[in-house]
C-alpha cells in the first residue's frame, strides 16, 4: 500500500517543464500557493506505477501575464503567458510502493522523470510525519544515531546512518553560539555508549575536558603541561608525553632548522646521519642488531638527544691535522646557530611533552603503550574507553598542527601496519579544524607537515578503517582538499558570506539552493545534507546531556552583577607554572 495516498482535488498544480532534476510548476490557485513554503517538499507523479517523485521546493513565483520579458530574473518563465503562480522544484529521490518484501522504500537517486502534466502534491500533515518517520527507519542497527527532530515535523525523530557518516568523513560546521559544541556533545554521547565505539576528539580550547564532561565511555587525556614533568607514571594518570623520536625526520627539521641560514645544508645532512646512528646504536645495545640493520631515518625508535646535541658539538668545534698545524674542521663553526636552536627547544618547558623524557620514555616498548592508551577500546573497561579526548589546549599554537598532526599520523600508521581482518574503525574528531587543518599555509613549515597528515587520512582513511569529522566555525579557512573528500555535511548558522559559498560548492547543484538558509538558522538548527542522511533537510538538534564549555559569555548581565568572580592573583600564578591545575 502507498505511504502517500493523494486525491486529485489536492493537486496544487502540475509540471510545465523539466530539466534533469529541476522542475517548473504550475500552480492554479492562489490560495494553495500561499500555503506553500520554500524548502518544503511535493511529491509528483512517476511515469512508472508505484512510485512518486519526491521533491524540494526552492522557490515560489507570483506574476502577471506580462512578465517575464523585462526581469530578467523570470525570464525562463515568459513561455507561461497565461500562469501566474509558479514553483521551482529539485528532485531529491523516488519513494517506491515496494522492493521485494520491504514497503515503502525511500532512495536517493531518480529512476524516471515525471511527464508534463503530472500532478504535484504538497507533502504536509500526518503525510510528512509518515514520510519522515519512514526515511528515518532505525532497523538496520541495534543502537541508532539519533541526532534530533525534523524542523518540518516535529514528531519525526531524525537519524543518521552510522555507517555512512563515518565511512566518508564528515563536516560540522557553524559560527560561534550556533550550537556546534552541542552537536559535537550529542555525538559523543552516543557513540560513547556503543560496547567498542572507538573515536578520539582533539579539544583544542579544553571545552570537552572539563570535570562535568565526563560519562562511561569517556577517558580524558592532556598534553603534558611543564607542571606535570615532575610527576612519575604519567600515562596512566591521562598525562600524554609525545617524544621527540616520534616526529619523523622532515617534522624536526621544520621545528629546529632555520632554512635561511646559509649553512642549513650541512646541518639538516648532520642531523639525518648522527640520529640515524643513535637510533642503529640503540636497537643495537638491545640486542635488535638484526632491526638496526633495516630501519629508516623515520622509524619510531628511541635515541637520546643529548647524544645527539652532544656530537654536533664536536663536529662544530673540531680542529683537525693540517700540513704544519691544526686547522679548523670541514664544520667548525657551521653548526653553532643549530645547536642553540635544539638546546633552545630542548629546554623549552612548554615543549617538555616532547624533551623532558623519564627513562620509561625512551624504551622500545613506550610506542606500544601509548597506542593502546589512544586506540584500545572497551565499554567495561574504564581505561580503555571508546572515546579518549586529548586536550590539546597549553600546547604552544605554534607547534600546535605539528603535534595533532603528529597524533593523527600515529594513529593512521597503527591502522595501516594493522592486518586488514584485524582492523578495528577508528574516527578522529577534529574541533577548531581551521587550526591544524588549514587552507593557508608557510611552505617547508611545521603547519604544512601536520596539514599533510590530515590530507592522507581524507584520501586514503577508508582503506584501512580510519575516518574524519571536521570541526570548524570557519570552513572557509579549512584546507579545501580535505573537506573535497566529505560527503556528509552538518552546517548550523554561518553568518560570513565565505563561509556559506564554501558549503554551497560542496554540494550538487539540484540542493544548492538549501544553503540560502544558513544565515536564518535559529540556535541548534542545522542542515544536514550527505549519505548519511536521506533527505537533506533542517533538523532541530537534541540538547546533550554533557554540555561543553563553550557557552557565550553573558557581558551585560556579568557587568550587572555586584562582585567579581574573577581571581586575577590565581590567574597570573597560573601563567608562571603554565598550569590552570
Amino acid at each position: 500500500m502507498s505511504l502517500l495516498n493523494f486525491n486529485t482535488e489536492e493537486s496544487i498544480g502540475s509540471v510545465y517543464s523539466v530539466d534533469t532534476a529541476t522542475l517548473i510548476v504550475k500552480v492554479n490557485e492562489l490560495d494553495k500557493l500561499r500555503k506553500l513554503q520554500v524548502n518544503h517538499l511535493v511529491a509528483i507523479q512517476s511515469a512508472k506505477a508505484g512510485q512518486s517523485l519526491i521533491g524540494i521546493i526552492n522557490r515560489i513565483t507570483r506574476k502577471t501575464a506580462d512578465e517575464g520579458k523585462e526581469d530578467g530574473e523570470l525570464l525562463e518563465f515568459s513561455g507561461l503567458s497565461n500562469t501566474e503562480n509558479i514553483l521551482k522544484v529539485n528532485l531529491i529521490g523516488t519513494l517506491i510502493d515496494r522492493i521485494g518484501t520491504k514497503t515503502n522504500v525511500f532512495k536517493r537517486n531518480l529512476d524516471s522523470v515525471p511527464e508534463i502534466e503530472a500532478l504535484c502534491f504538497s507533502i504536509e500533515g500526518d503525510n510528512i510525519t509518515k514520510f519522515m518517520q519512514t526515511i528515518s527507519s532505525t532497523s538496520n542497527y541495534t543502537i541508532p544515531l539519533q541526532i534530533g527532530r525534523y524542523s518540518i515535523s516535529e514528531n519525526a525523530h531524525a537519524y543518521l546512518d552510522g555507517n555512512k557518516l563515518f565511512q566518508r568523513h564528515a563536516v560540522i560546521v557553524g559560527s560561534t553560539g550556533s550550537g556546534k559544541s552541542w552537536c559535537v556533545a550529542n555525538l559523543i554521547e552516543q557513540i560513547a555508549k556503543l560496547p567498542m565505539a572507538n573515536c578520539i576528539l582533539f579539544d583544542i580550547h579544553g571545552e570537552y575536558s572539563t570535570p562535568s564532561f565526563q560519562a562511561n565511555g569517556i577517558q580524558h587525556f592532556r598534553i603534558a603541561n611543564p607542571s606535570d614533568l615532575t610527576q612519575d607514571s604519567r600515562l596512566e594518570k591521562g598525562i600524554l608525553m609525545l617524544p621527540y623520536w616520534l616526529l619523523t625526520y622532515e617534522e624536526m627539521l621544520a621545528m629546529l632548522l632555520d632554512r635561511s641560514d646559509s649553512n642549513a645544508p650541512n646541518q639538516a645532512m648532520l642531523f639525518s646521519k648522527i640520529v640515524f646512528k643513535e637510533k642503529q646504536e640503540y636497537l643495537t645495545s638491545n640486542g635488535e642488531s638484526t632491526l638496526a640493520n633495516i630501519i629508516t631515518i623515520d622509524s619510531p625508535v628511541p635515541y637520546k638527544i643529548e647524544n645527539v646535541i652532544n656530537e654536533l658539538k664536536r663536529l662544530d668545534e673540531e680542529m683537525v691535522a693540517g700540513a704544519r698545524a691544526e686547522k679548523q674542521g670541514a664544520f667548525f663553526g657551521k653548526l653553532t646557530r643549530f645547536i642553540q636552536r635544539l638546546e633552545s627547544k630542548s629546554q623549552d618547558k612548554r615543549l617538555g611533552f616532547l624533551f623532558d623524557l623519564t627513562t620509561d620514555e625512551i624504551e622500545t616498548n613506550w610506542l606500544e603503550r601509548l597506542s593502546i592508551s589512544l586506540m584500545a577500546c572497551s565499554l567495561q573497561n574504564p581505561i580503555n574507553a571508546g572515546v579518549k579526548i586529548i586536550d590539546f589546549s597549553e600546547v604552544p599554537s605554534d607547534i600546535l598542527p605539528l603535534v595533532v598532526g603528529l597524533v593523527a599520523r600515529l594513529v593512521f600508521s597503527v591502522q595501516q601496519w594493522t592486518m586488514r581482518a584485524q582492523q578495528h574503525p577508528i574516527s578522529l574528531l577534529c574541533d577548531e579544524a581551521h587550526l591544524y587543518i588549514p587552507e593557508r599555509i608557510n611552505h617547508d613549515s611545521a603547519s604544512e607537515l601536520g596539514l599533510k597528515s590530515f590530507e592522507r587520512i581524507a584520501k586514503e582513511g577508508r582503506k584501512y578503517g580510519i575516518s574524519l569529522v571536521v570541526i570548524s566555525q570557519r570552513p572557509a579557512e579549512v584546507n579545501r582538499t580535505v573537506l573535497s573528500q566529505c560527503n556528509n555535511f552538518i552546517s548550523l548558522r554561518l553568518s560570513n558570506a565565505e563561509d556559506q559559498a564554501v558549503i554551497k560548492k560542496l554540494l550538487p547543484d539540484n540542493l544548492a539552493g538549501l544553503t540560502d538558509a544558513l544565515p536564518v538558522l535559529d540556535i541548534g538548527e542545522a542542515l544536514v545534507v550527505g549519505d548519511a542522511s536521506l533527505l537533506p533537510t533542517r533538523i532541530h538538534l537534541n540538547e546533550p546531556t554533557l554540555k561543553p564549555e563553550s557557552a557565550t559569555v553573558k557581558f551585560w548581565d556579568e557587568w550587572c552583577k555586584d562582585t567579581n568572580k574573577q581571581e586575577i592573583t590565581v590567574a597570573v600564578n597560573s601563567l608562571i607554572r603554565q598550569s590552570k591545575i
